[in-house]
């Protein structure tokens, strides 16, 4: 049964990868390119469509929970609110913008050719070795700041059923979605063939978002297996000093699977886990998905003449996110994609937190990268 149940979870996140990929890279879906674009152009067309993306995940969400279809509410690896959550999430917001994509973006944008993505990959990677170094101070930070302590999500927080603040916060967002229909505020020009209007792939997002919680328990989340390839390398290369980081020995995720009923563990460490099984096919499908569209329309390529000064934005970039998505913790898409939909306190702190950090990195951006 344990096989049979591994071989779905891989299965599973192979495939909503492939899917992810393919459709990020259609729809150039980016999240740190949204607020980009405020900042520098203002423009919101963009983040439009991800304030679709998270209220369309959030009604599929609530309609899946009260199915009976999500036993656990809220998902594994949702936590207490902090402090913390504000702080990594300003960091994180300054880094995504710097590299030029978030923890997703980077990897859609590896898979269709780009050096850069690759160099703010790597830069993931050593943000989250860097961040080895300074769990134990941060983990007390994260104690000491504890808000609504038992208290995970807002609707945990006014002491009632999810569906009453889920209705309201839906009724108000489909009235402002209408609004901007009637402007023809969701569609732009697009000259390009096979593209995808990103307003489509938000709710194709949304829709991958609640298969991965139904199927595999908890909505799509990668930046713990980055942290699983920093300790691998730094096992390779500090043994000794690897062996003396309390990091890399956590268990972050311990829950039974609803589809089998098996029980998944995982941690930061170098085992083949739970995190190991849930987030690698995520991660592997997203750049095959994204390289097949790339390939179908001709357009992959090696995109590698670039000034320095942009490969050193995205080495700085990704090595602030890596760090930032372990301080937060976790990344943009699992707090705005999974988080947000469920109202986590985390995930709205995250949320008020890379705001003021996306402004700060477009600001670097425009004035010391792209002028």
């Amino acid at each position: 049964m344990d096989s049979y149940a591994k071989i779905l979870i891989l299965l599973t996140g192979l495939i909503l990868g492939l899917c992810a990929g393919f459709i990020m890279h259609r729809s150039d879906y980016c999240i740190a390119g949204m607020f980009r674009d405020v900042f520098i152009f203002n423009s919101w067309f963009r983040l439009r469509t991800l304030m679709l993306l998270v209220v369309s995940s959030m009604l599929l969400f609530e309609a899946a929970r009260l199915a009976g279809v999500i036993p656990l509410y809220p998902f594994p690896l949702i936590g207490f609110p902090s402090l913390a959550n504000l702080i990594g999430g300003f960091f994180f917001g300054v880094g995504m913008v710097l590299a030029g994509g978030c923890v997703v973006g980077t990897l859609y944008k590896l898979g269709s050719g780009s050096v850069p993505a690759m160099v703010a990959f790597a830069g993931l990677i050593a943000g989250s070795a860097v961040y080895g170094e300074v769990h134990p101070w941060w983990s007390s930070v994260i104690g000491k700041t504890i808000l609504f302590n038992g208290k995970a999500t807002v609707p945990q927080l006014l002491g009632m059923d999810p569906w009453l603040p889920v209705l309201l916060v839906s009724l108000a967002a489909l009235c402002y979605f209408y609004r901007v229909y009637r402007l023809g505020g969701w569609t732009r020009p697009s000259y390009a063939e096979g593209s995808l209007q990103p307003w489509k792939a938000a709710i194709m997002l949304a829709a991958i978002g609640t298969v991965s919680v139904v199927v595999i328990g908890m909505p799509l989340g990668i930046t713990t297996a980055y942290a699983k390839i920093a300790g691998c390398l730094e096992s390779i290369f500090f043994t000794g000093h690897f062996q003396g980081l309390s990091y890399f020995k956590q268990t972050v995720v311990n829950y039974r699977h609803q589809l089998t009923g098996i029980q998944l563990v995982g941690g930061t460490g170098l085992e083949l886990d739970a995190i190991a099984l849930i987030q690698f096919p995520v991660i592997t499908g997203i750049i095959i998905g994204s390289a097949f569209s790339a390939v179908q329309l001709k357009e992959f390529k090696i995109v590698a003449n670039l000034p320095l000064k942009q490969y050193i934005a995205a080495a700085v970039g990704g090595l602030i996110m890596g760090l930032a998505s372990r301080m937060a913790p976790a990344c943009n898409i699992w707090h705005l994609l999974g988080g947000l939909p469920i109202m986590a306190i985390q995930s709205i702190l995250f949320l008020a937190g890379i705001i003021p950090g996306a402004c700060l990195g477009a600001l670097f951006m425009s004035r010391l990268v792209i002028r």
